[in-house]
């Protein structure tokens, strides 16, 4: 007789079969089995929240495949996923195949390698039912919530829309963000930049203004940066100090899920959605060449930096061959997780180091390939040596014999002596308005005189705060407690799909639809969008998942208030309805004058004049980037695709199929004439927008990236 071996997907199964042989059959579940049901609650709150689990519309032929399956079979194994998700699913298949939860069939591996699924096999536990109390508890309040508010909003806000504890959170952080960014009242501030040189040397210094020779000065307007350039004009130039050190540079922790998600948007360009589903196939098998299928990566969601003793091992004597001694460290490294970090599983990283990216480039799909990469050079770099770099500061003294004034400038700079990690990886940042490159300075000593080149007096105002996007959102959540690894990505999706929040470029922007349901929920249901309270909600479910906490008590807890919450909500707004402001453009009315707004419609979003229904003009929505076609010469529009992604393509569309997600600029390519297309992110370049086109082949200037003022490895979290 032979065992059942039941996991999520079919891909999954694929993989396993090979490992596990003749004697298991190995199927598939295809995710969860059993939910709440969609048409009503669900939970009977007078009984202590318990819930009604019914087979999930259209798993029929499923669940009785599974039945069938595991008739007659010496024992059945429950091997989903190693989370509080997949804890669940194997509950509900034990109640589905009337498997005793006490008995031991529940089997885990952090990776879908050979050695990790026959050792799980051989060691199957019993269910964990705190982390399945966990899950339920999750469930239920979230059921609770978008059952009970979620209505209400349709009678009063708009039907169809929806309401959720981490989504509704998610929506506030952008929609408080853009209310900073509207409030915001810019100062006027100016810099003074110097370029000077030292005689007989051919580098320049750039140095920027500091302060006079007492004391740090601001400025804050043209007239006080005048009357400084008047004294430094007529000044002479010298090095008044030269200060000359080492920095070691420590390399980042192999990633976890957000940290993956942030570097896959800002390096790749993913959605955390892709990100995510990328991941799973790697995670679950690809088809390697002389291998069969193969488990590239241990488990995506995680939050644990912990590596396995062997896995440190064999990374460090691949360094070393790879590499040599010198970049290999004297000692393994250990990177400490946060305390919110459950340390379920290891941190994400290959599950082999004979599969380097390189050697199975061909079996995988440009997407996989990539995103293997980043995840490969992260977790080898994190245990190489530091960068080591001579770093060299200088004070510039100009000083006005006539008057007596004595003012200060200040250069830095930095020379690579030892690469270290950075010979494989260097982690990408959020885009600055400002960066300074690191400069290459020519030797200095005390007392050495400089010849003044050019002095520079610029304007500056200060700027708002920047609009979220995939990865520093991610970031905020992560940081304030909101939401676990598996939740980043679907509740991205969320306020994408429903509509609360578009994308402006890689931006997000809250529509006056997210606008008035945060204010609505700010007011009426403080808590469920209260960022402190929802991430103490998500301490419970830690604490329910480690056994310390009743999942009935910590749902009741929540539920009385709630409750409460939504009975002031019916009485306040009896009878009201709340309109969305529609969205103004800058579009004029040709028939009446009056400004055109933004309206939405059975084919998508359109302009319409708000003077209906005594004005009737509409118009489609184009906004001409004054771009030409590189294909026909048709003008190239900037338009939206079906998830409200900003895109670029010809206004001849669909004769004409030229479409590019980077903006248009200004600009002609030097090589063909065509527009030059600016591509943003740690490495902002342009390409001509002309399919093969020799400039796009040219190196490219790197953007700057300037020396780190604390040690890398103690924001290695972020």
């Amino acid at each position: 007789m032979s065992y059942l071996l039941i996991v999520e997907s079919p891909a999954k199964a694929k993989t396993i079969k090979k490992y596990l042989g003749k004697d298991y059959k190995v199927v598939a579940s295809m995710g969860h089995v059993r939910d709440l049901p969609k048409s009503q609650i669900g939970i009977d709150v007078e009984h202590d929240f318990a819930p009604k689990y019914i087979p999930i519309r259209g798993k029929g032929d499923v669940i009785k495949n599974l039945k069938k399956e595991a008739k007659g079979v010496k024992k059945v194994y429950l091997a989903t996923d190693p989370d509080r998700e997949g804890e669940a699913i194997s509950w509900h298949l034990a109640n589905l195949l009337n498997i005793d939860e006490h008995d031991p069939v529940r089997v885990t591996f952090n990776e879908i390698t050979k050695a990790a699924v026959k050792a799980g096999v051989k060691q199957p536990r019993v269910i964990d039912l705190d982390l399945v109390d966990a899950q339920q508890a999750r469930r239920i309040l979230d059921r609770l919530v978008g059952y009970e508010i979620s209505p209400f909003l349709w009678r009063k806000v708009k039907k169809g829309i929806s309401a959720g504890r981490v989504q509704s959170v998610a929506t506030r952080l952008i929609v408080d963000r853009e209310e900073e960014i509207g409030a915001f009242k810019p100062q006027e501030y100016w810099s003074i930049d110097a370029l000077t040189e030292k005689q007989g040397v051919k580098t320049p210094i750039l140095s920027k203004f500091y302060g006079d020779e007492n004391k740090k000065l601001e400025l804050k307007n043209g007239e006080q940066t005048e009357e400084i350039m008047a004294q430094l004009k007529g000044a002479d130039y010298s090095v008044k100090s030269v200060k000359k050190g080492v920095k070691r540079r420590q390399p980042f922790p192999p990633f976890i899920t957000s940290t993956l998600q942030q570097d896959a948007s800002r390096k790749l360009g993913y959605a955390s959605k892709r990100t995510m589903q990328i991941a799973q196939e790697l995670y679950e098998g690809v088809e390697i060449q002389g291998h069969g299928l193969v488990g590239l990566i241990t488990y995506m969601r995680t939050d644990s930096l912990r590596i396995s003793n062997e896995a440190v091992e064999d990374v460090r004597g691949y360094i070393r061959q790879k590499y040599g001694d010198n970049y290999c460290p004297a000692k393994p490294r250990v990177y400490k997780s946060k305390n919110s970090a459950q340390d379920a599983h290891e941190a994400i990283r290959p599950t082999s180091i004979e599969f380097d990216p390189e050697s199975i480039k061909k079996n995988l799909s440009r997407d996989q390939l990539r995103l293997y990469k980043l995840i490969w050079d992260r977790f080898v770099a994190s245990q190489m040596e530091a960068q080591v770099l001579d770093t060299v500061s200088a004070d510039i003294l100009a000083k006005n014999a006539s008057s007596g004034h004595g003012y200060i400038f200040r250069t830095s700079g930095y020379t690579v002596r030892f690469a270290g990690f950075t010979a494989l990886y260097e982690e990408s940042r959020d885009e600055k308005d400002e960066e300074t490159a690191p400069k290459a300075l020519p030797e200095l000593a005390e007392g050495d005189a400089l010849k003044l080149v050019e002095l520079k007096p610029e304007q500056h105002f200060t700027q708002p705060p920047a609009r979220f996007n995939e990865a520093t959102l991610i970031k905020a959540l992560e940081e304030n407690g909101i939401g676990r690894p598996s939740t980043y990505a679907p509740t991205i999706a969320t306020i994408l799909n429903r509509e609360y929040v578009i994308k402006d470029g890689k931006s997000f922007k809250p529509t006056q639809l997210g606008i008035v349901t945060t204010k609505l929920m700010k007011e009426l249901f403080s808590d469920i969008v209260s960022i402190e309270f929802t991430a103490k909600m998500e301490r419970q479910l830690d604490e329910i998942e480690e056994g310390k906490k009743d999942w009935v008590t910590t749902v009741r807890e929540f539920y009385e208030p709630f409750e409460a919450s939504m009975k002031n909500a019916e009485e306040k707004l009896a009878g009201e309805y709340i309109k969305i402001p529609d969205e103004e453009t800058d579009e004029i009315c040709e028939y009446c004058g009056r400004r055109m707004v933004i309206k939405s419609g059975k084919y998508g979003k359109f302009m319409a004049c708000p003077g209906y229904p005594e004005c009737k003009n509409t118009k489609p929505i184009v906004v001409d980037t004054g771009a030409k076609c590189p294909k026909c010469g048709g003008r190239i529009l900037q338009k939206y695709s079906k998830n409200n992604n900003k895109y670029y393509g010809c206004e001849n569309n669909p004769t004409c199929d030229f479409m590019t997600w980077y903006e248009p600029t200004k600009e002609n390519c030097p090589i063909c004439g065509s527009v030059l297309l600016k591509k943003t992110g740690w490495k902002k370049i342009k390409l001509c927008s002309k399919e093969g086109c020799s400039y796009n082949t040219q190196p490219q200037p790197e953007s700057a990236k300037p020396a780190e003022k604390t040690d890398a490895g103690e924001k290695s979290n972020g």
